[in-house]
Parts: structure tokens; C-alpha cells; sequence
């Protein structure tokens, strides 16, 4: 998959396919997804909606139903991993796929299953909205997607639902495309990594001062500090 710049955010954000999952914990190499939800955006507007619970094949831990409310006896009925993946790849098409955070944790999960399952990972081009506020929102804390939320004044209530994360994250997308439009002086100010697009940062290395793409390992660009 290639990760997408935020060069063009505002035509990413008003056509995508805009996705989230719940999971049975947070660990790609031995948890589960149990849900899978995706809005398509088309011109800025949601086309369609995909939602769909997802049987594990195993219990759903206490802890994770307390964050999501999922429970055991929910996804009984529910279709496997394989068969939502199926749907779920007919619903997306070749359309770029984005989401908060999307590159660390929902994608690791879907890529994973995917390759399992479908015989390969999704090929789909891929924005991340986490990496858009980091450039765009330097002079927060938290760019979680409640901290964002919380930020730009949109409802939290209900998170932790796959869908209605989506719908949450669509909001917060459409305020970033506003920010990338015009940015802060703090956001004009930072190192971008002409590689990949993120923020590099100053390290400290051997041989001296270097500027790190912050996407390290996946990138590993950098560039010297001259004197």
C-alpha cells in the first residue's frame, strides 16, 4: 500500500473510503477483529455505508467489551473474518482508504487478514489522519481522535463504535482539508520529509545532529544539520 501526502488533502477527503474497526485487544500478532465499519465519501458527501460485526472464533476479553460494548453473544451470528473482508473489498473498490491512525493499527489487522485470507493484502492507496493532524495541529498535545474531537468542538458520544467513528473521524477530516488550506504559522514552520510527507524531527546521532522522518522505521529519511 502507498501512504498518501497531505499535498492534496482536500480532494482525499472528499473522496475516500473512510474505515475504522473494534478488535478483541490491540495486539496485531494475536487479536482479532470483530468489526468492521466504512463510510464512502464521494464529492464530500457519504454515498454508502458498510457495517458489518465480525465472528472471532474466540471470546471477546471483558476489558475490550468495556471499551466498545461488544460482546460475545453479538457476534455469534455474525459472518467470519473472510467473509467480511470479501464485502468489504467489493465495497472499497481501488478508492483511497483513510482513517485515524489507520497505518499503526486498522490497517496492520485488515492487511494481515487479508493476505490470509483473500490470498493478498488490499492494494489501495491510504491517507492517515493522525499524520495530517501531526503536520497541520503541531501545537497539540494529543491528536487523538477525542482529543481532535474535543478540539474542533464535534460530539464524542458514542465512540468506541466502529461506524460511529467514522462518522466522527469524516468531521474531523473535513476540518483538517481546512487547516491544510491555511496553515499556521507552527505548521509552516515544521520539517517535512519530502519522502513520505510527515514531520521530521531533530535527533541526536554519531556523527552529530540529523533530522529523522518521524514515519521511522517505514521511512527512514533524513538529512543532515549543517553548521
Amino acid at each position: 500500500m502507498i501512504a498518501l501526502t497531505p499535498e492534496n488533502i482536500d480532494r482525499y477527503s472528499k473522496n475516500c473510503v473512510l474505515l475504522d474497526i473494534e478488535t478483541t485487544g490491540l495486539s496485531c500478532e494475536r487479536d482479532s477483529i470483530i468489526e468492521l465499519c466504512a463510510l464512502k465519501v464521494i464529492e464530500g458527501s457519504i454515498d454508502a455505508e458498510f457495517s458489518t460485526l465480525i465472528n472471532p472464533g474466540i471470546e471477546i476479553p471483558y476489558d475490550s467489551t468495556l471499551i466498545h460494548g461488544i460482546t460475545d453473544d453479538m457476534v455469534a451470528g455474525a459472518p467470519d473474518v473472510e467473509e467480511a473482508l470479501k464485502a468489504f473489498k467489493k465495497f472499497a473498490g481501488d478508492a483511497v482508504l483513510a482513517g485515524h491512525n489507520i497505518k499503526r493499527f486498522d490497517l496492520g489487522f485488515i492487511q494481515r487478514d487479508a493476505a490470509r485470507f483473500l490470498g493478498r493484502a488490499l492494494p489501495n492507496e491510504y491517507m492517515d489522519t493522525l499524520m495530517v493532524a501531526r503536520r497541520f495541529l503541531p501545537q497539540l498535545e494529543s491528536r487523538s481522535l477525542e482529543s481532535l474531537s474535543r478540539y474542533y468542538g464535534i460530539s464524542y458520544k458514542g465512540a468506541h463504535r466502529a461506524l460511529t467513528d467514522c462518522r466522527i473521524n469524516l468531521e474531523v477530516f473535513e476540518r483538517l482539508a481546512q487547516e491544510a488550506a491555511n496553515p499556521s504559522a507552527e505548521a509552516r514552520a515544521l520539517k517535512i520529509c519530502p519522502k513520505c510527507g510527515n514531520v521530521m524531527k531533530q535527533r541526536e546521532g554519531k556523527f552529530g545532529p540529523f533530522y529523522g522522518c518521524t514515519s521511522f522505521p517505514d521511512c527512514r529519511y533524513t538529512e543532515d544539520i549543517k553548521n
